[in-house]
């Protein structure tokens, strides 16, 4: 299948890794259609492309969907070959109650799915994310995580955010198994996403990368994360939605892990004077904790301190031919661009 046939609907638009996508098609002659609440948001959906460095032309429209309500979702995928379901609850904090990011994840995406099918797409690409795979077993260097693992949404040990991607992967796996169509589903894991940003939707990886650089953190916790550049978070899922060996698969999209003062020391190393105020020391366990009882943003992470993970993108290397690039130019094209952006 050529990459340049049919329409593709990208849902979440104007988000980092949904802008990417957009962005990415469009660059390889794909017809795109994205989804927003509001179409008063197409002049933010076509800025955000365009900083990516692709005229939208008329290549590109937008349509207003709700992940929350069934209307307008038969219309966004008439006539689409393919879609990618990118839009999903991301909070800076997470909720009291967890069924406020756990029903909207989950019914999102079986409303995607259902219309999907119903419409005849070839393929439909989710994203979902290391969250949903990382808790099912303790890991180590000789047996990384891999598409096989599986968290248990049901624990409610883990944060709302986990639970919701694992059940929203859960219950789209189970839609597309019983209406024997498992092999139009593939399924993207990624890490934590960093890169370029392309407007002010930034995740919790490029807040972190932000705080280190705007001296936010006096000193770094001991926390790591499995790092994994936007661009090619993009490029996994259009290699998922073409790719005859990617029907029915899960895939890790993630590449080298990182301790929070590794990303410092390479910012310091590669944005020299600009980065003069990242923070050289480690901040105690104990005073993380203390921390986070004030901060929700550390509140949802206190649980990782000093745990390292172990992931195989084997997978999609093997599979797929993706091939990420170094993690140490992506912190650093990370910083470079949340410093452009700032001064914009």
């Amino acid at each position: 299948m050529s990459e340049t046939d049919g329409t593709v609907l990208v849902t979440g638009g104007t988000g980092f890794v949904g802008g990417w996508c957009v962005a990415e098609l469009l660059r390889r002659g794909r017809e795109v259609r994205t989804t927003v609440r509001d179409v008063a948001r197409e002049p933010a959906v076509r800025a955000t492309v365009e900083r990516a460095g692709v005229d939208t032309g008329d290549r590109l429209t937008v349509m207003a969907a709700d992940l929350g309500a069934d209307s307008g979702w038969a219309e966004a995928v008439a006539g689409c070959s393919h879609v990618l379901h990118v839009a999903s609850p991301f909070p800076s904090k997470q909720p009291k109650d967890p069924d406020e990011l756990i029903v909207p994840a989950r019914e999102g995406a079986l409303r995607v799915i259902q219309a999907s099918l119903a419409a005849g797409v070839q393929r439909i690409v989710m994203t979902s994310s290391v969250a949903a795979v990382r808790h099912g077993r303790p890991a180590s260097e000789d047996t990384p995580y891999t598409e096989q693992d599986w968290t248990d949404g049901e624990d409610t040990r883990r944060t709302p955010y986990v639970r919701s991607k694992t059940i929203a992967e859960r219950a789209a796996w189970d839609h597309v198994r019983a209406a024997g169509a498992e092999d139009r589903l593939a399924t993207v894991e990624p890490g934590a996403i960093i890169g370029p940003v392309l407007n002010n939707d930034h995740s919790f990886s490029l807040q972190a990368v932000e705080r280190l650089r705007a001296a936010a953190m006096p000193a770094t916790p001991r926390l790591g994360f499995a790092f994994v550049d936007v661009r090619d978070v993009a490029d996994l899922h259009i290699r998922a939605m073409t790719d005859p060996a990617a029907a029915g698969q899960r895939f890790l999209a993630t590449d080298e892990f990182l301790w929070i003062a590794d990303v410092a020391a390479i910012l310091r190393k590669r944005l020299g004077d600009r980065a003069s105020k990242v923070p050289t020391r480690m901040a105690p366990n104990l005073l993380v904790r203390a921390l986070s009882l004030f901060d929700g943003d550390l509140r949802s992470v206190v649980g990782d301190l000093g745990e390292r993970t172990y992931y195989s993108n084997a997978k999609a290397r093997e599979r797929l031919g993706w091939q990420p690039r170094p993690v140490e130019d992506s912190i650093a094209e990370t910083g470079e661009s949340l410093l452009a952006y700032s001064s914009a």
